[in-house]
């Protein structure tokens, strides 16, 4: 259990940060809104990528990160795992909120102006903040795995330890 837990966890990594690193880099290649035909078929891959890599990936790792939690003792009292289920739900929330959303608006939002129902001038509007998120995500991303690897030695008070060391001196 175990070692499929670990196997999808680090898939599910893989994953996630393959597809913000593709989708970082077709941020970079996006071609202007002017160029309105070519900008929806970048935006509405993007959205594919977003909605059918990133956020299957996504999920994944943070299921099988709390699976392997729950069903290994030794992950309950390391402070890294701890610290690692913390991240990774940000990532997840991060990753809902300021990756999926957006591309999936964005989508929408491109063919409306294909359509001619809005201005093509307001659609490269969130281009920086995708990029931005993309960059902390893949940045937290990484500094999980480097906790996952490294595991150090943050160490969570065991309750007989703390009893101990709460107990009053006796003369």
């Amino acid at each position: 259990m175990r070692q499929s837990l670990k196997f999808l966890h680090t898939i599910g990594a893989i994953g996630m940060m393959g597809a913000a690193a593709c989708l970082l880099a077709l941020l970079y290649v996006t071609p202007p809104p002017s160029s309105l035909s070519e900008y929806a078929v970048m935006r509405g891959a993007m959205g594919f990528i977003a909605t059918w890599i990133f956020f299957p990936s996504l999920a994944l790792t943070l299921v099988a990160g709390l699976l392997a939690m729950a069903f290994h003792r030794p992950f309950h009292n390391a402070g890294w795992a701890w610290l690692k289920a913390a991240t990774g739900i940000l990532i997840f929330e991060a990753g809902f909120v300021g990756v999926i959303g957006p591309m999936q608006q964005q989508v929408e939002r491109s063919a409306k102006a294909l359509a001619g129902e809005i201005d093509p001038a307001t659609l490269s509007a969130s281009l920086g903040a995708e990029q931005g998120t993309l960059w902390v995500l893949l940045a937290v991303a990484t500094a999980n795995v480097v906790l996952g690897v490294w595991r150090p030695r943050l160490i969570r008070r065991s309750t007989r330890v703390q009893r101990e060391r709460d107990r009053p001196l006796t003369p």
